[in-house]
This record gives structure tokens, C-alpha cells and sequence, in this order.
């Protein structure tokens, strides 16, 4: 280094991982990090090795492996759910299902937008996009319509179309 010492940043929370190459062309765990004192505009992606903060590290891994744990469970559920409902007569969805889309918004995931909407066993789902996450979930639509209203209005007013016409011809 040259006479004067580097600044040294604090990191307020690790967001995100992914592997990148090296100059070597090794690939290395990268972390998404979030400075203390800053806000998202300037959160970066280092490399572990420039990272001093092996406690928020571990915290961060072992949330995203009980993500990663909680979301396989919830597919598998899911898809046991369809071959039990293809079995059935009855179209009603079982409440332990309903119960494990209602707790998507208690794991604090926030959401960014509704990608789309479907009919599954009679109801009205929706497919959510989570902000800082490439995740996406099934949720049941008047679920969405309690926690998250403003998403589902940003949703509708996106895909809205007026006839014309037809509004013209009501009025004779």
C-alpha cells in the first residue's frame, strides 16, 4: 500500500451468493452485501475472502439453506396435493396447504410483483415474485388480496383494457 491506509467499511447484511470467476478462472463464492450506513443503490458483490464478517456469513447460509429446505418441502407438498386432488371428487384444497402459502408472507419475504394468475382447485392463485430473491410461489389470491393489496391493484391496473366501443354502445 501507499502512505496512507484503506478505508475500511462495515457490513450491515449479507443479501445474496452466487459464484463468479476469479482472474484465475476459479470459481468463487461472491456475497451480496449491504454497507452499513448505505442503502441498496450501493450494496456490491465481494468475494468471501475480502469479507470480515464470518458470523453474518454463517447467518446468511444457514437462512438460505432453511429457504432453500422450507421451498423444496412446499413443492413436494404441492405436488402431493395434485395427485391427492386428481384422486379425489372434491375439488377444496386441504388446509394444511392453504396453510403453507398463507406462511410465505410470514417468513418476511416482501413482495415485488404478481408474474401471473391461475385457477387451481377452483380458486384464484397468484405467482409471486419476491424482492431480493429469484423466487417465486403460488399464492392463493384472497391471501394476496389481505397481506399485499397494492401488488394485486399494480397487477390489475396492469392488464386492464377498456372497450370503447362497447362502452359507447351501452350508452344509447
Amino acid at each position: 500500500m501507499s502512505g496512507s491506509e484503506e478505508e475500511e467499511y462495515e457490513v450491515e447484511q449479507v443479501l445474496d451468493e452466487r459464484m463468479e470467476d476469479n482472474e484465475e478462472g476459479v470459481k468463487v463464492k461472491h456475497y451480496r452485501i449491504r454497507w452499513k450506513g448505505f442503502g441498496s443503490d450501493d450494496d456490491t458483490w465481494e468475494p468471501k475472502d475480502n469479507l470480515d464478517c464470518a458470523d453474518l456469513i454463517s447467518n446468511f447460509e444457514a437462512k438460505a439453506q432453511k429457504e432453500k429446505e422450507e421451498k423444496k418441502a412446499r413443492k413436494r407438498e404441492q405436488k402431493e396435493n395434485v395427485r391427492k386432488e386428481e384422486n379425489k371428487e372434491d375439488s377444496f384444497a386441504p388446509a394444511k396447504k392453504v396453510k403453507s402459502e398463507s406462511s410465505i408472507f410470514d417468513r418476511g419475504l416482501k413482495a415485488e410483483k404478481i408474474c401471473g394468475a391461475t385457477e387451481k382447485s377452483g380458486e384464484l392463485q397468484f405467482l409471486i415474485k419476491w424482492k431480493d430473491s429469484e423466487e417465486t410461489d403460488l399464492v392463493l389470491a384472497k391471501e394476496a388480496n389481505l397481506r399485499i393489496p397494492q401488488v394485486v391493484i399494480k397487477f390489475y391496473e396492469e392488464r386492464i383494457r377498456w372497450q370503447k366501443e362497447a362502452a359507447l354502445m351501452d350508452q344509447d
